[in-house]
């Protein structure tokens, strides 16, 4: 199927020029895009496509097009326990003690309803790329429930094998009912990426290895996880360096920073990116640098759990790549992409001044930055040969009004809109506001019984 978009106010491309194209339009065949350009200069040919009707066309007058936003890091299982009262004022440590028992009691459904239910969030918030850092694997649930809803959602999934396997006992911080046996682990990492990884260009899913944090898996469980992931050609992840209990951790049980615990164990190189790194110091930013080691930037979590600002503009003035990541729905409260674009650009002027981060920068971070950090060369801007992922917003919403002197910074600086158009690997997936993948009511419902059937099992 032929998609064209034509009559964008600004189509912003963040191709090699970084053009902003008034009056944008855009030609997509299938996966991938074809064409970018002014309306004016649309070829013939596609003119005729329009006039034929053998096309499918866009006017986005009154828009601001933009690439999909990417998201780098997500626990969508956790969007089943917002807000939870006795988690609403701890740091790191204490709000995962105080949710591990909760999450023991998660199920099958709940793992698909809780990633139908994200992903629908993120959808319409402009997002069109996201991983999912799935951890916990209690009561038969497993990562093939993720997949299977993110097929259902149509969106681009990397599916991230999470695992934890030092429990209290063995002196890590879960609980020992919430952890596994690291050979059931790596038997179940390799059966993932032997039935889902799809390494070819515009791929849809992608299974990435990402044992927890170093909290919550051993040395060996690391070692053995990166050994895999190189011998497949598959990308790591994990936490690193979240705040300052995370950092007094590693020190005391291992003898080294976060970063040196990463590099000892072969976890920095382009195909590995760290969640938060809040707390990474300027010897771990030269290494990140210097390793093209990614970074997976979280603000609204990191202010929620008080765990700090991370240096994000020393990290991008090293060459450290950094992406944004909404991180879990129960340590943000929220899955909004474009609102976690805004408050990236705001948290680095409150630590650094005004001058830190501009709007363009953040959208940046936001889509070339998160395909950098996922390892990938084909999302992340609009130009021929790129997969067709591209979000449209009205800018005639209430929350623009007076924003038209510059709408492309409008979109950051201005409270942050609900996606208007959305199209993922060139099949539209919301249209004038509405999701059509999925009857969201219905999703909603769905997720709002299990959160109940979940804050009131035993534990």
């Amino acid at each position: 199927m032929t998609l064209i978009l034509t009559h964008a106010d600004v189509l912003v491309t963040m191709d090699a020029n970084r053009r902003e194209i008034v009056d944008g339009a855009l030609v997509a065949e299938g996966p991938a895009i074809q064409w970018v350009g002014a309306t004016a200069d649309l070829p013939a040919a596609w003119r005729a496509r329009i006039d034929d009707g053998s096309a499918q066309v866009l006017d986005m007058r009154g828009h601001v097009v933009l690439p999909g936003l990417i998201n780098t890091h997500h626990h969508m299982y956790q969007s089943l326990t917002r807000a939870v009262p006795a988690a609403q004022d701890a740091e790191l440590f204490g709000w995962l003690s105080e949710l591990y028992m909760m999450w023991a009691n998660l199920t099958p459904p709940m793992i698909a309803a809780s990633t139908r239910t994200a992903m629908a969030e993120l959808m319409l918030s402009g997002c069109t790329t996201t991983s999912d850092h799935l951890y916990l694997y209690p009561n038969g649930s497993r990562l093939d429930d993720a997949i299977e809803a993110a097929a259902q959602m149509g969106m681009r999934f990397h599916a991230a094998r999470g695992s934890m396997s030092v429990g209290r006992s063995q002196g890590g911080l879960p609980p020992d009912a919430v952890v596994e046996q690291e050979e059931a682990i790596l038997r179940d990492s390799q059966r993932l990426i032997e039935q889902y990884h799809d390494a070819s260009r515009h791929a849809m899913l992608r299974v990435v290895l990402a044992p927890c944090s170093p909290f919550s898996v051993s040395r060996e469980l690391m070692r053995e996880s990166a050994a895999m992931a190189r011998h497949h050609g598959v990308s790591l992840h994990t936490h690193l360096a979240e705040n300052d209990n995370d950092v007094a951790y590693s020190l005391e049980r291992f003898g080294m920073t976060p970063a040196q615990y990463a590099e000892d164990l072969g976890w920095v190189g382009h195909d590995v990116w760290h969640a938060h790194c809040v707390k990474l110091d300027p010897d771990g930013i030269a290494l990140f640098a210097r390793t093209g080691t990614g970074i997976a930037h979280c603000p609204c979590s990191n202010m929620r759990l008080a765990s700090g600002i991370a240096p994000v503009r020393a990290m991008r003035d090293a060459g450290v790549p950094v992406g944004l990541g909404v991180d879990g729905s129960a340590s943000n409260d929220g899955a909004h992409m474009l609102g976690e674009v805004r408050q990236a650009m705001l948290l680095q002027r409150v630590g650094y001044g005004p001058a830190a981060m501009g709007a363009r920068e953040a959208l940046e971070i936001a889509t070339l930055g998160g395909a950098k950090v996922l390892n990938r060369d084909d999302i992340g801007a609009l130009a021929p040969g790129m997969s067709a992922d591209f979000v449209a917003f009205d800018m005639s919403a209430v929350g623009y009004a007076g924003g038209g002197h510059d709408p492309v910074a409008a979109l950051v600086f201005c409270t942050p809109g609900t996606v208007s158009t959305s199209v993922i690997n060139g099949r539209v997936v919301v249209l004038d506001g509405m999701l059509l993948s999925a009857d969201l009511p219905a999703v909603l419902a769905e997720h709002r019984r299990m959160a109940r059937e979940l804050a009131s099992a035993p534990r």
